[in-house]
């Protein structure tokens, strides 16, 4: 497991370089499937830097406060300190998706139709990003009672919790869920007379549902109430939410017709 390395002298952290290429790849997807719609694909770059920076003060606040509060309230220095890990997707996509909301109303685009064009690119991402996080020993699963599971080396987040006992790969198996999750997501998009907003649901619904189930195997993070975590609560708030604009939408659009 490399979490760093060196190029030409340089100093590379696996996290940071995984969370890049991850970033990449998704907007090359978005992009190249915006090829048919030239005026929200000339948007995309611009609302990408501006999700961006949305997304890392969402996801790191997120995982301060929901994840790591009891660290981070006697550590306040390294809340900045991303590059060493610690990041919420879950707060990022909330995060990306205020920006999107403000940009969208600030150029006076319909903020659903790019929300739909961006969601085949945003779970890719998302999944290729989970390698960074399986690299860098974090969003790690809980010991599995057995000799199979992942062992993270000293260093890791995974280790300084339970030694060398073998985890389920939570973030591995998301990680493969989610490129499942960008399948479904790519055919609904194809599929003719589709209202828009419902490819957007579709994907943060599906994403949700795979995060919840996998909460059970995840070895960090804080127990609330009935004893779900904070992403299990997170993500039945966003399904439920997600289902009712996904109702209002349909409904409305049965009416124009």
């Amino acid at each position: 497991m490399v979490q760093h390395f060196y190029v030409g002298g340089v100093l590379l952290h696996s996290y940071g370089l995984i969370v890049a290429l991850a970033i990449l790849l998704g907007l090359g997807v978005a992009y190249s499937l915006a090829s048919q719609d030239k005026e929200y694909q000339n948007h995309l770059m611009d609302v990408m830097i501006y999700g961006l920076i949305g997304a890392i003060i969402g996801a790191r606040l997120w995982h301060v406060i929901f994840y790591n509060w009891d660290y981070y309230s006697d550590n306040f220095l390294q809340v900045v300190m991303i590059w060493k890990g610690g990041l919420s997707i879950q707060g990022g996509l909330v995060g990306a998706a205020i920006a999107g909301i403000l940009y969208s109303k600030a150029k006076r685009i319909n903020f659903w139709r790019l929300a739909d064009i961006a969601a085949p690119g945003l779970i890719f991402g998302q999944a290729i990003g989970r390698i960074a996080c399986f690299l860098n020993g974090d969003a790690f699963g809980s010991p599995t009672g057995s000799d199979f599971g992942l062992v993270y080396p000293p260093g890791t987040s995974a280790y300084a919790t339970f030694g060398n006992q073998p985890l389920w790969p939570a973030e591995i198996w998301e990680g493969q869920i989610n490129i499942v999750i960008f399948a479904v997501v790519l055919m609904v998009s194809r599929w003719e007379k589709v209202p828009q907003g419902i490819v957007f649901l579709s994907y943060i619904s599906l994403y949700s549902l795979n995060r919840f189930a996998l909460e059970f195997l995840r070895g960090d993070g804080s127990k609330y109430l009935f004893d779900l975590s904070s992403g299990q609560w997170t993500s039945l708030f966003i399904i439920a939410i997600s289902v009712i604009v996904g109702f209002i939408i349909v409904r409305r659009s049965k009416k124009s017709l």
